[in-house]
């Protein structure tokens, strides 16, 4: 394999997978899009107050990237465009996410009362959900139900053209 084939874009959108992959960018899309919007509705709870209550430096400038990165990078993941350099800033905010909030919970007082370890694992589920999907993605690609494949099945027919 010439190291040009290794770095064709149909080969980096990787769009060759079951078309089932749209069952798991519906999941990790909707909710990342669903909560940057939410950082925008309820600022106080989820936007720039919450960074501010866990101690994150510029909070309102944080919380608004950040919402901006979910937003976008979630639709480029529902759609099915870019999918896996969409995943990446994902699998960022996701990471930091973890670490500024759900390690925290292995304190004392824990959860909801639940104290340590599983008061973390109970709260971090959808995090870690989140983190092993974005994982896929990135390993996987967008599946052959997406715009990452229409691109690629286009760019194929004009080069045969």
């Amino acid at each position: 394999m010439a190291a040009t084939d290794r770095w064709s874009w149909p080969r980096i959108l990787g769009a060759d997978g079951p078309a089932a992959v749209i069952c798991i960018r519906l999941a990790v899309g909707l909710v990342f899009l669903s909560e940057g919007i939410q950082k925008y509705l309820y600022p106080d709870k989820l936007g720039p107050g919450r960074f501010e209550k866990i101690g994150i430096p510029a909070p309102t400038f944080f919380a608004n990237f950040d919402g901006v990165i979910e937003i976008v990078c979630g639709v480029l993941i529902v759609i099915g465009l870019l999918t896996r350099f969409a995943a990446l800033p994902l699998l960022v905010d996701i990471s930091l996410a973890i670490v500024f909030t759900k390690l925290r919970e292995l304190r004392p007082g824990g959860f909801q009362g639940v104290e340590g370890f599983w008061g973390m694992v109970h709260d971090a589920r959808t995090d870690v959900a989140m983190l092993l999907g974005l994982i896929f993605l990135i390993w996987a690609g967008p599946g052959r139900w997406s715009l990452d494949a229409w691109l690629t099945r286009r760019a194929q027919h004009d080069v045969l053209a």
